[in-house]
Formats: C-alpha cells, sequence, structure tokens
C-alpha cells in the first residue's frame, strides 16, 4: 500500500464570520442600551409654567408670606411602571428670588437665611407609595423621602403630595412644615413686638414637562 504523501492544506477559518459575529454582538447590546433608555423617563421643571413656591409664618399679631416662581429640577425613574418606589427627584429654590412684598423684610429675610453663603434650597430624594386616586390614573397621592438642605443644613425628610398629570404635564402639589432651629435659624425680629414663627408652612405648587429620550 502506497502512503498517501500529499500535502493536506489546512482549512482557512472564514474571517467574515468572526466580524460578523462581532457585529451582532454590538448590534445586540445597543438594542440593549436603547431598549433600556426607551423604558426610562425624565421629567424637568417646566419654568415657562405657572410655578409657585411659598412660605407662610403665623405668629398672634402677623402673617406674612414670601413667594418665588424660581424652582428647577427634575423626576426619574426607569422601567415601564410610572412611579415605581426607586423614583429619583432633586429640587432647588433659588432664595434670593423669594418676595414678601416689603423690600426691607425681603433683605432681612435674606441676611438671617445668609444666602450669600447658601443663595439655593434643595430637596433630594425617592418617590415611594405612590398610589392613583382616580381610575384613568392621571392623579396620584405619594411621599417623597429624602434630604433637604437649608442654611448650610441638611436633615431628613418626609413630604405628603399630590401629582396629577394634565395636558402631557405633570402637576405637583405639597405641603409641610419645618422649624427654623432644625436648621440653626433664629427666627428674626421684623419689630419691637413682632416676631417670624419658629414653624414656617411651605407650599409647592409647580408644573414638570417630559424629556424626550
Amino acid at each position: 500500500m502506497m502512503n498517501d504523501h500529499r500535502m493536506k492544506v489546512p482549512r482557512r477559518k472564514n474571517p467574515g464570520v468572526k466580524i460578523s459575529r462581532v457585529r451582532i454582538l454590538c448590534g445586540i447590546c445597543l438594542a440593549g442600551l436603547l431598549f433600556a433608555s426607551a423604558q426610562a423617563a425624565e421629567w424637568q421643571v417646566d419654568k415657562q409654567s405657572k410655578n409657585l413656591v411659598k412660605f407662610t409664618s403665623e405668629v398672634v399679631v402677623l402673617t406674612f408670606d414670601g413667594v418665588t416662581d424660581k424652582i428647577d429640577g427634575f423626576i426619574y425613574w426607569e422601567g415601564e411602571k410610572a412611579f415605581p418606589d426607586s423614583t429619583r427627584m432633586r429640587f432647588e429654590v433659588d432664595l434670593n428670588s423669594i418676595e414678601t412684598g416689603i423690600g426691607k423684610r425681603d433683605r432681612d429675610m435674606r441676611d438671617v437665611l445668609e444666602t450669600g453663603k447658601w443663595p439655593f434650597t434643595s430637596f433630594e430624594g425617592t418617590l415611594t407609595g405612590v398610589q392613583p386616586t382616580d381610575s384613568s390614573r392621571s392623579a396620584y397621592k405619594a411621599t417623597a423621602k429624602g434630604k433637604i438642605f437649608i442654611h448650610g443644613v441638611e436633615r431628613e425628610i418626609e413630604v405628603p403630595g399630590t401629582i396629577t398629570m394634565e395636558q402631557g404635564k405633570m402637576h405637583v402639589i405639597a405641603d409641610f412644615m419645618v422649624r427654623l432651629k432644625d436648621f440653626n435659624i433664629a427666627a428674626p425680629s421684623l419689630a419691637a413686638f413682632v416676631k417670624v414663627s419658629e414653624e414656617i408652612l411651605l407650599h409647592l405648587d409647580f408644573y414638570l414637562s417630559e424629556i424626550k429620550q
């Protein structure tokens, strides 16, 4: 029997196959990223809307409000479900923009709050316990849990509120109390016999618009 001395030529691997596989994997990863981003929602404060941040001080002989529309921030969540417990939020208010109706009182309030050092108050946290209050799921009650920053002091806080979807916008309303001494703020004297309340009622009423992905 004669030996077959013919050289066997090794099969060459098709480089196109490997490249195709790489392209497929890249395509899958890209699709995954696109899908993930498509399943996320971000809402930004709509500065063109009629926004209101108001504080109210009540004492026996005097009640007054301070108001501003200078609020900014966002609400963000991932996934198909709206307002999961992992929903994040951050808002801030420009304290130098607050007006009480009396110029001197405005200046006194800025001095007391030391807005030269801390021009903004902010809240950062998560939205939890969101429950629809109507069958159309256009109105919700919720609680925001997180940290509020005022006058250089940060404290944990829970704020109940409502969310309503109105003509493509998100309408948020919340009311809560803060104690000035919790933030190292002395209740200022506005006259010889009048002092600002130790507890201040904060009222937030503002709108957000969705950021298109």
